[in-house]
């Protein structure tokens, strides 16, 4: 039995939903918006999180959310409500900017359902799947500004020399700011963020900047390469340290990959899918693929989820789940440490 099947026939039973808007502004010079999905039951409620990107996407489905041709009050199972979200369209205001966000909104909706169907069957998550609640390791993910220096990493490290990194070069890192990163030895995920397309975050296929990282940090995992004719040939020998994360959404794009990964980072809401998202996963535990958690600026619950599936899947990694505080523009002294502690007893999906 798969880890999908294990869930599939959770029953739940769907009286209405609603829907709330959540704002913050974050270290990356941005205001994120994300939407809280709300699924009711008679006594239970189950929530999940929307993370387009486009603000103009949560403001529509804000005025034209109660136009969603939504699956209708009644009794399902979990697989049986994913079924019918085939057939809805849930940008009732028109096509969105971006594929992915189509991904992101289901996500959201699939998310509440299944906390929804958890809770109305008193379980959490790893009590269904027979697997425990470990503590979760978490690095920082952050920039360095423009022009980019070290001073957020050390503010970081003045607060806390435990901390560890996911940074995002660019082709304005010099080497001197690259040797200063590296003589902290806190740095263990480098994004190049070479497979974006048309995004404001899409970076360059920069062999020598490629080169230089490289070099300079041999034990850290190197995320998203643009893979090239130029750059190809500075990874042989170095498949093992590449992961990817923008082309994965199911297990057909893991196995689509340039070469047989050795990490993956798991955004459940680039997935859409529960099924998707665990499968994913259960490939990853039984292809010795090492995944690690990843976020996507969350803002409510959606964050909790990160921690629910790092905690029983790969806790130990470096997830780049860290607690919304650390993405607010002036992080507060009092942020959580890594490892954080699972609570005594979750209830569905969550991590309160």
């Amino acid at each position: 039995m798969t880890l999908y099947d294990e869930l599939a026939s959770l029953p739940l039973t769907v009286v209405d939903y609603d829907l709330s808007t959540r704002r913050r502004p974050t270290s990356s010079d941005f205001t994120r918006v994300t939407t809280v999905f709300a699924l009711r039951g008679p006594e239970e409620t189950g929530r999940g999180e929307d993370v387009t990107y486009d603000e103009a996407e949560h403001d529509a489905l804000a005025e034209e959310g109660a136009t969603i041709d939504f699956p209708t009050p009644g009794e399902y199972t979990l697989d049986e409500f994913s079924g019918r979200l085939d057939a809805v369209d849930l940008f009732p205001a028109g096509d969105p900017e971006g594929e992915a966000a189509r991904h992101y909104r289901r996500w959201g909706l699939e998310s509440a359902a299944l906390d929804l169907a958890l809770r109305q069957a008193d379980a959490n998550l790893g009590s269904v799947l027979d697997r425990s609640y470990d503590p979760v390791r978490f690095v920082v993910s952050t920039r360095l500004g423009d022009p980019p220096t070290p001073d957020r990493v050390e503010r970081f490290l003045d607060a806390d020399p435990t901390h560890e990194f996911k940074l995002d070069p660019t082709p304005e890192w010099t080497p001197e700011l690259v040797e200063t990163l590296a003589d902290t030895g806190a740095v263990r995920i480098l994004d190049l963020k070479g497979q974006y397309e048309g995004t404001e975050v899409d970076g360059v296929a920069d062999p020598e900047l490629y080169g230089l990282l490289l070099e300079a940090f041999p034990d850290a995992v190197i995320e998203d390469p643009a893979v090239t004719d130029e750059t190809r040939p500075l990874f042989d020998g170095e498949e093992g340290r590449v992961s990817w994360d923008v082309p994965i959404t199911d297990v057909a794009s893991v196995e689509a990959l340039p070469f047989e990964p050795d990490w993956l980072n798991v955004k459940p809401s680039r997935f859409g899918t529960v099924r998707d998202l665990l499968d994913t996963i259960e490939y990853c535990l039984e292809n010795d693929v090492r995944p690690y958690g990843g976020g996507q600026f969350e803002l409510d619950v959606g964050r909790e989820h990160l921690h629910a599936f790092a905690s029983l899947f790969y806790p130990d990694a470096p997830n780049d789940v860290a607690p919304s505080g650390y993405n607010d523009p002036d992080p507060g002294p009092e942020l959580p440490t890594s490892p954080l502690q699972p609570p005594a007893d979750p209830e569905g999906l969550g991590w309160e």
